[in-house]
C-alpha cells in the first residue's frame, strides 16, 4: 500500500479540523486523560526545556502544529504549516514571530535563507518519497537540521497506519512511524541530542 501524508488531502483535512484539541495529546488532557503513559509529562517537560535551550537563530519550524513547541524557541522564528487554523494558533502564540500556510515539501524560501530548521511530530510520519524530499528541501534553507518525533517503544511496529478520533466522534486514518534515537540519527545523518520513552530528537549539520 502507497502511503502519503505530507500532500495527502484527507491528512490536511483532519490536522486542519484537530488543531483546537492538538494540545491535549501534550498535556493529558481530553481524550488523553485516561491514557497510561508513564513518565509521560516529565520527557513532555524535559521536551520543552530542550527547545527552550536551544541557542537563538533565524529557525523555520517546519510543521509548527499549533505551535506547543514553536514558542519556546529563541531568535528569529518561522512558523509554517499546511493548516490555516494551526497557523493561526501558533500565530497567537508568537508575538514576534511569523507563522505561514505553505508546503513543507516545496519551501517558499531562499537557499541558506535560515540558521536552522526543527520539526517536530512530522518526519515520522513521512512515507520514504515524502522524507527524501523534505530532508532535501531541510538542507537547501538551513545547515542545521533537528528532528523530534516519537519513540519506538516496545511492542510497537516500527510503522502502522493508526485511526485517530476526534471529540467530534469523527474518525481518521494517518501513516506513522516510531523511531530509536539511533535510526533517526542514522536517517538524517546526524546525532543524537535526546533519547526517552516516549520522545527522540537527533541533529545534523552541513559544513
Amino acid at each position: 500500500m502507497r502511503h502519503a501524508f505530507a500532500r495527502d488531502g484527507a491528512t490536511a483535512a483532519y490536522y486542519d479540523k484537530r488543531a483546537r484539541e492538538y494540545d491535549d495529546w501534550y498535556t493529558g488532557e481530553g481524550r488523553f486523560v485516561s491514557r497510561e503513559r508513564p513518565g509521560w509529562r516529565e520527557e513532555v517537560i524535559r521536551l520543552v526545556e530542550f527547545v527552550s535551550s536551544l541557542p537563538a537563530a533565524r529557525t523555520l519550524d517546519i510543521a509548527c502544529g499549533s505551535g506547543f513547541l514553536t514558542r519556546h524557541l529563541a531568535g528569529m522564528v518561522v512558523a509554517l504549516d499546511q493548516s490555516p487554523a494551526m497557523v493561526a494558533l501558533t500565530q497567537s502564540r508568537l508575538p514576534d514571530g511569523v507563522a505561514l500556510t505553505g508546503d513543507a515539501l516545496d519551501l517558499p524560501f531562499a537557499s541558506g535563507a535560515f540558521n536552522r530548521v526543527i520539526t517536530g511530530h512530522f518526519y515520522g510520519h513521512l512515507p520514504e518519497d515524502e522524507r527524501e524530499t523534505f530532508l532535501a528541501e531541510a538542507r537547501r534553507v538551513a545547515p542545521e537540521l533537528i528532528v523530534i518525533d516519537s519513540a519506538l517503544r516496545p511492542g510497537l511496529p516500527e510503522a502502522r497506519t493508526e485511526e485517530r478520533v476526534l471529540n467530534d466522534g469523527s474518525r481518521h486514518q494517518v501513516f506513522k512511524r516510531f523511531l530509536s534515537s539511533e535510526a533517526l540519527a542514522n536517517e538524517i545523518g546526524g546525532e543524537v541530542l535526546l533519547s526517552g520513552t516516549w520522545f527522540v530528537v537527533a541533529r545534523s549539520v552541513q559544513i
